[in-house]
């Protein structure tokens, strides 16, 4: 990964253009002459020196700007006298030279000297002592006084906002600034917004080609990629580099910065042809512009040496490395913020070609330097933490190493907590991807010593924190939202609803009138604006969230166990990919060899960990893919393949587990979509010697949501309308485009169920009628929709639920659907359109069929699980999705399946049970029947399901029929539900 990834600190300045930033326009406040007053001649040169001197630091020509500079200032000192304001500009405009030049001491004389008139002048208010304000938070910055440098900048935003207005260019330019120091403390969530709106303001009254615009892209897309985002970093580098290059020429220091930003992406996504000639650009023009000796210019140095380590070029890296510590070290000192990634990235050097009493020197001076001058969460010390633990790793001194590892993580945690209210679940989700690295880490590291306790709990640690984390920290944004929050956030909730569903709906259908190009530009803008909204609703929510926090890292493990019964175990499945801890010496970074692999984490009541290595995860994913179509397709020889999976993973967990009854598993990757309870072991199946639940992960196991009443009520969709399908050409000829469209639709994504023979688009259900009935006869107080009753406005406008019970046909991205299961056919099947068309958010590709009006308006039927997110399940006891492949979506390893299951957490569900292939309609309703009266009779929502299964099993023992449904989530009996009279009273 590229160190230093962004224009380095140390030089950071404004760079949007001065006007008033920097400048007094002198014929207002300091011009008290008359106008038949003579003129000084001394006055006219000073103010053509100043003038013409302002128009070459503009163009960047430091060197020729200065004298012209400090002729003025002479001129004007000896007219006027050393506190005259006119004085004060000349100081100031030097002071932003000398400080992009890289001399800070002469800087920061002359802007004290400029602020100190200023303010005894004009008073602390006036707009240009903000201006004075502003440059000296820049000299702050560019020595890593962020301390210092935040609240001059807070300072100065007040004032311009007062004086000028909220919509002025200098607004934005201060809301910039304010946001730079931010993102360079580590507070991410906070800066974003802030750039957000300076570029809102820039574009809105510069114009979108402006260089100031230039300087807000690179400003955000650097804050992207240090959170690992280099898909939303790259576009904005690269217009912020056409822009500057056609404002300012090809030779402009801000043309270099440009440059040198493309490059670090670039080199990110390992592009290095591309950029290697940028970089030597980039190197060139700072050493015209700026000198030899200038940080920008050790900065790009630093980069390139980078890419020359990448290509195993390891002499000339050196040289560079070397060569960029020296300049940081001379212009900056030794203690500077900067001057730890050039001694970061030369013991990186170290590390590879397997000098490893070179490299901990290095590694330790890095780290006593962030620890001294970064904030206590950031990032940075984390990453040099974690530097100096694989230094001793490889030097086989684990003691010493995992302290270290340990500390690591927590700051890495702490962090993430300090930004998760900022995010909405798209970057929170690619934050948690950017932090996966050093958690597979430690699973790498628990495999590699799996007898050490300490390594153990590390790892269980990780897991229990990060498995699931986007779920949940989107579900506590919903649970504030709805629980904890006023009116104007609610609606502001609601419009976030309504976007999904005009998302879900344009997504979905074809582009109609609107061309292929405005049909993706729409899509991708409502998905911006909800984006926009879901972050605002979290930062929101933020007071409130502490509420909710996790416990810390250090006494998780502890309270996961506690809340364990006694006969119970957590086994956490991990699905990463396992790299050695440390490079083999002289190996290229492009040997490093990396490998899928599962691994089980086991937790017992009493506090005792064990770490189990399952092996490479291919064997494991086709055995669970030949189970699952074994299964599906309900082949006689399932059994064989039930146990060839059973002793892949649950076969090496058994002298582990000994005499345990209760298991709540965790599963990751495609285990997530694994029925445990038909593994066989060749004498019974798991379910007869075991009680599983399913959780997310390990810590749903602590109370999290106390306070939240149970809700008592109880919801029944089934057996909706699907209503007639008028052909092609009549919809044609009526010129009824929402009936064309739903043609279209149909012909798209469900061609298999539409033939002349039939006029419905989805067959029709009977079991889920006589599921609802039966449910019904068990609770009288049910609320049961049925036929065109069983819509989706129903749904979607339901008051929160105690049981929520939705039986109709489901849809997934993936997979076949024959007419006798609960399914529509589903996206990308064999004469279909190509994956490639389909929604890329796998929230869009799942959802459930509802009913729909009679002449059929697609947006009245399909539900997503977008838009169910939204739903307000929190004190719903249970939702039960009887339908096919509810349980099913895209699997991302760590985060779990995004699709319906997801969405119903999301909004909030105590308890989901869902499916995990296509059901079949008939059987359902028994099992279903059957459920609802165990739970009547007090079982647990798991345990209820499972003696379900066992019931139906002995009429259908192929688990086809039996073993579709798995319960995820709490597994105590429901409350406040009352049966009619004659329900069985025992289990």
């Amino acid at each position: 990964m590229v160190q230093n990834p962004c224009v380095t600190r140390s030089c950071r300045v404004s760079f949007h253009a001065l006007a008033s930033a920097a400048l007094i326009i002198w014929g207002c406040a300091a011009c008290t002459t008359l106008e038949n007053t003579p003129v000084d001649a001394g006055l006219v040169e000073a103010e053509q020196a100043f003038d013409e001197g302002r128009r070459l630091e503009e163009a960047g020509r430091y060197v020729d700007a200065m004298p012209l500079i400090e002729r003025a200032l002479k001129l004007r000192e000896a007219a006027h006298g050393e506190s005259h304001l006119e004085v004060a500009s000349c100081l100031h405009l030097l002071g932003v030279i000398h400080l992009k030049r890289g001399d800070h001491g002469r800087a920061e004389q002359y802007l004290q000297r400029a602020f100190a008139i200023r303010e005894a002048a004009l008073g602390g208010g006036h707009p240009d002592n903000a201006a004075s304000m502003s440059s000296l938070a820049d000299l702050h910055m560019s020595l890593g006084r962020f301390e210092r440098a935040e609240p001059l900048y807070g300072r100065a935003l007040a004032i311009r906002e007062s004086v000028l207005g909220k919509n002025h260019p200098d607004v934005a330019a201060a809301l910039n600034d304010l946001a730079e120091v931010y993102a360079s403390m580590g507070h991410y969530a906070r800066a974003e917004p802030l750039y957000a709106r300076a570029l809102e303001i820039q574009e809105s009254v510069l114009g979108k080609s402006h260089p100031d615009i230039a300087n807000s892209l690179s400003s955000l897309a650097r804050l992207y990629v240090r959170q690992g985002d280099y898909a939303r970093a790259e576009p904005l580098f690269e217009r912020a580099h056409a822009i500057s290059e056609a404002a300012l020429g090809e030779n402009h220091p801000d043309v270099a910065r440009s440059l040198h930003n493309l490059a670090n992406i670039y080199l990110e996504q390992e592009k290095s042809d591309k950029a290697e000639p940028l970089y030597e650009r980039a190197i060139a023009i700072r050493r015209a512009s700026l000198g030899e000796n200038h940080p920008l210019v050790a900065s790009s140095l630093n980069n390139l040496a980078i890419l020359y380590k990448w290509k195993d070029d390891y002499v000339r890296a050196r040289q560079l490395y070397e060569r960029a510590l020296e300049i940081r070290e001379l212009s900056l000192g030794k203690n500077h913020p900067d001057v730890a990634p050039s001694l970061q990235n030369l013991a990186n050097l170290s590390m590879r070609l397997g000098d490893y009493t070179r490299a901990e020197p290095l590694y330790e001076r890095a780290l006593e330097i962030r620890e001294a001058t970064l904030s206590q969460n950031h990032p940075d010390i984390a990453q040099s933490l974690n530097d100096l633990a694989r230094v001793h790793l490889a030097k086989r001194n684990l003691a010493e190493a995992l302290p270290l590892l340990e500390r690591a993580f927590a700051l890495q945690e702490g962090h993430l907590r300090q930004e998760s209210f900022g995010f909405s679940e798209a970057r929170l989700s690619s934050v948690l991807d950017h932090l996966r690295s050093g958690e597979e880490y430690l699973y790498a590291l628990v495999r590699a010593y799996p007898n050490n306790a300490h390594a153990q709990r590390l790892a269980l640690s990780a897991a229990l924190l990060r498995k699931g984390r986007s779920v949940e920290e989107v579900a506590h944004t919903s649970r504030i939202i709805y629980r904890g929050l006023g009116q104007a956030d609610r609606e502001a909730y609601e419009r976030l609803r309504t976007l999904r569903t005009q998302l879900a709906e344009l997504s979905l259908a074809r582009p109609g009138s609107l061309s292929s190009g405005d049909h993706q530009q729409r899509i991708q803008e409502l998905t911006r604006q909800g984006d926009a909204l879901e972050a605002d609703l979290a930062r929101r929510s933020a007071p409130l969230r502490a509420l909710f926090e996790l416990p810390p890292p250090g006494v998780l493990v502890e309270r996961v166990a506690k809340a364990l019964p006694g006969d119970g175990a957590l086994v956490e499945f991990v699905s990463y990919e396992d790299s050695p801890l440390v490079p083999r010496p002289g190996s290229s970074h492009t040997e490093t060899p990396s490998e899928p692999r599962y691994l089980a984490l086991l937790l017992f009541a009493d506090g005792r960990t064990e770490a189990i290595d399952l092996g490479p995860a291919a064997p494991i994913d086709r055995a669970v893919q030949r189970l699952h179509e074994a299964i599906e397709h309900r082949y006689v020889s399932y059994q064989s393949r039930a146990r060839a999976l059973h002793a892949l993973v649950f076969r090496p967990l058994m002298p582990s587990i000994g005499k345990v009854r209760r298991l709540f598993l965790s599963p990751d990757g495609q285990l997530a979509l694994v029925p445990f309870a038909a593994l066989h072991d060749g004498r019974q199946f798991l379910a007869d010697g075991i009680d599983i639940t399913y959780l997310t992960s390990g810590k749903d196991l602590l109370p999290r949501f106390e306070g939240i009443s149970p809700v008592q009520s109880v919801v029944v969709l089934a057996d909706p309308a699907f209503g007639p399908v008028p052909d092609s050409s009549s919809a044609k000829n009526e010129g009824d485009p929402s009936t064309t469209e739903r043609s279209a639709f149909i012909e798209r994504f469900f061609p298999i169920l539409r033939s002349e023979a039939v006029d419905r688009p989805w067959p029709p259900l009977p079991g889920t009628r006589q599921e609802a009935e039966a449910i019904q006869r068990m609770l009288p107080q049910a609320q049961v929709l049925m036929g065109p009753a069983a819509t989706k406005a129903a749904l979607l406008r339901l008051a929160t639920p105690g049981v929520l019970h939705i039986a109709t046909h489901g849809f997934v991205g993936e997979g076949n659907a024959p007419n006798v299961t609960r399914a529509v056919h589903s996206f990308g099947a064999a004469g279909e359109a190509s994956p490639s068309h389909l929604p890329a958010d796998p929230l869009l590709r799942s959802g459930l069929v509802l009913a729909s009006s009679a002449r059929f308006r697609r947006e009245d039927s399909l539900v997503t699980a977008l838009e169910l997110a939204g739903l307000d399940l929190w004190g719903t006891q249970l939702v039960v999705l009887s339908a096919c492949d509810t349980g099913r979506g895209d699997i991302k390893p760590g985060q779990g399946v995004y699709g319906l299951r997801r969405a119903l957490m999301v909004a909030g569900a105590q308890t989901l049970v869902t499916s995990l292939w296509k059901v079949n309609d008939k059987t359902t309703h028994q099992l279903m029947e059957n459920y609802y009266g165990h739970l009547l009779a007090g079982q647990g929502r798991g345990a209820a399901l499972r003696s379900a299964m066992r019931e139906l099993r002995q009429k259908k023992p192929h688990p086809y029929y039996w073993a579709p449904f798995i319960a995820i989530g709490q597994d105590k009996p429901l409350q406040g539900l009352v049966p009619s009279a004659g329900v069985r009273s025992t289990p």
